[in-house]
This record gives C-alpha cells, sequence and structure tokens, in this order.
C-alpha cells in the first residue's frame, strides 16, 4: 500500500499513511515527511512539510500534516488541545464485557523500552489516558470496536485494552501474536476546524480489504 492523498490545499494535507512508513522524518524511504515533500517538489509546488500528530509505525489511517511554518504552531495547539476528534477501529482479541464504554487509566511511559503500562496512582512520568469505544462487529474469537480518543498518550489504544485482557491482534508488545497481522489498528477519522480558513475537514477512511479487516463485513468499517 502507497501513501494517499485526501485532502489538501495550501496550508496543510491530510492523507492516509501506510502501515510500516514513519510518521516522522527519520531520512528513510519510508517515512510521510518525505514523500510529501518528494510529492510536492515533483510538482514544482513548496515542499515544506511538518508532522503535528503521530501514528505507530504498525498503524496505519489518516493523517495530517503541515505545508507551511505558520501553520504548523496553529495545527500542534490544535492537537495539544484536542480540538481535533480522532477515531480509530481495531480488532481486539475477545470480547469485551460492555458494548460501549469509556475507559480512563494512568499511563507510565517507559520510553527506554518504548513501552506503556496502566499504573494504579499518579507519580512522575504519569499521565492520564481518556478513549471511549463501541463494539460494531465481532466473529467467534474477535471482536471490532471504533475507538475515539480523548488524549493522545503513546500506545494508548493498545495498552488500554491490552490491560483488560483484549490486546489488539497482532501486537505482539502487549500480548498478541499472529502471523497475518501487525496491531490491528487503523486511523478512521480526523475531523477539525481549518485554522486558516475556519472551514470544517472531515476525512474518513475504512482500512484497506485485507486480514484482518476482511473479517468483518464492509458495512462495519464504513
Amino acid at each position: 500500500m502507497e501513501p494517499v492523498i485526501l485532502y489538501e490545499d495550501a496550508h496543510l494535507v491530510v492523507c492516509c499513511k501506510p502501515v510500516n512508513y514513519l510518521s516522522e522524518d527519520d531520512g528513510s524511504a519510508k517515512c510521510m515527511p518525505r514523500w510529501l515533500r518528494e510529492h510536492y517538489h515533483a510538482l514544482g509546488k513548496n515542499d515544506y512539510i511538518a508532522t503535528v500528530h503521530r501514528l505507530d509505525k504498525v498503524t496505519g489511517g489518516v493523517m495530517v500534516f503541515s505545508r507551511r511554518k505558520e501553520v504548523t504552531g496553529k495545527l500542534t495547539a490544535l492537537v495539544a488541545e484536542h480540538r481535533i476528534t480522532k477515531e480509530y477501529l481495531a480488532v481486539l482479541r475477545g470480547h469485551p464485557e460492555k458494548e460501549a464504554d469509556t475507559l480512563t487509566d494512568l499511563l507510565f511511559r517507559d520510553a527506554a523500552h518504548n513501552k506503556s503500562f496502566v499504573v494504579q496512582r499518579m507519580r512522575k512520568g504519569v499521565r492520564e489516558a481518556r478513549l471511549e469505544y463501541r463494539e460494531i462487529g465481532r466473529t467467534e474469537e474477535l471482536s471490532l470496536v471504533r475507538v475515539k480518543l480523548h488524549t493522545g498518550r503513546t500506545h494508548q489504544i493498545r495498552v488500554q485494552f491490552s490491560s483488560r485482557q483484549l490486546p489488539l491482534l497482532g501486537d505482539i508488545r502487549y500480548g498478541s501474536k499472529d502471523p497475518g497481522c501487525s496491531a490491528a489498528l487503523w486511523s478512521y477519522r480526523l475531523a477539525f476546524t481549518h485554522p486558516v480558513t475556519k472551514k470544517a475537514v472531515d476525512v474518513m477512511l475504512p482500512p484497506p480489504p485485507q486480514y484482518p479487516w476482511d473479517l468483518f463485513q464492509a458495512e462495519e468499517l464504513t
């Protein structure tokens, strides 16, 4: 799967980051800033690109990038102030007790090992994490959930479900090995007020029709 531009103007670009592409620029061929700069350079356009939020390498889906230096701070502020709606689809190994719920936890990030943990008390390095989910499909062993983030912590969706014995399918780091996929998490929707034009930007993209998403009905993924 290659990157795909879903919305663009002179100020920003919303695109699909494929699984195994990096959100930030590390000089490798498979990183979104480099791909976007090369795309716009080939068109003879301004090739400034800045990352304003992240998706894990194993997560694909919708991302927004800045195309102007003066817009970068405005987009970063939208992210920091949780004024960008972020919705995800995830495949869980197991079935949640409730069809829909809000999950609130305290997360500690171990930066040295790039892993987060649910802990029981606030201390240095601990931050509150909150999300809401709704189950929208299931098989005998798996559940498809739609997740809306209220905070943006590292590996938040992955660790909050894993701590409830519902790891994301294929997420080896948090307890679910599957030879057919990496962590089954997809950035499905971004919605926000454009920081310059003040118009509504609302972009949705279902995951590709491949394992494990193809285990569920197409209408459940839209």
